[in-house]
């Protein structure tokens, strides 16, 4: 087990005997909301973790490197920041997919540029974020972030380089 896993776990047991002290309904009154957490996403979590997985195996490594790794140098970071800005979906989704470009040769600053711009410029977020802010707002805010994820894309590379 890694050391993520183990601390969550630790912190997950805890909570868990906290909550036996303060009472046996509030330990299962938490266990059912986590069991209704698990099942209502247990179809995105499959699905996202079967997508990273054949990505893996259907991109041929050497393509992705060639595309998005390091020898790619601004393209791959560039890359990077275009797809996370178009792919939709939650971290659930989107983290995976991220783990099998990075098992298949994309660069550090690919990954990065990928991550942020999804955080920061989610094409498929702006039509709500236009229709429940509004319009200017929206679109001001993109204008502003523009620059955030090739930028984050391009100092991940250097560092990587810089630290070996």
């Amino acid at each position: 087990m890694n050391t993520p896993a183990l601390i969550l776990s630790g912190i997950a047991l805890i909570l868990l005997i906290v909550a036996l002290i303060r009472g046996e309904n509030l330990a299962i009154a938490g266990i059912k909301l986590a069991g209704a957490t698990v099942w209502s996403n247990l179809i995105l979590l499959i699905a996202s973790f079967l997508i990273a997985g054949l990505m893996q195996v259907l991109l041929p490594g050497a393509l992705i490197a060639k595309w998005m790794g390091d020898s790619a140098g601004i393209k791959a970071i560039l890359i990077g920041c275009v797809a996370g800005g178009i792919v939709p979906g939650s971290p659930y989704v989107v983290f995976p997919i991220v783990t099998g470009f990075y098992k298949a040769g994309a660069g550090l600053g690919a990954i990065i540029g990928f991550v942020t711009a999804w955080s920061l410029w989610s094409i498929s977020r702006l039509p709500i974020e236009m229709a429940l802010i509004n319009p200017k707002t929206a679109l001001l805010r993109y204008a502003i972030t523009f620059i955030v994820p090739p930028l984050s894309g391009l100092a991940a590379h250097a560092l990587s380089k810089f630290m070996g």
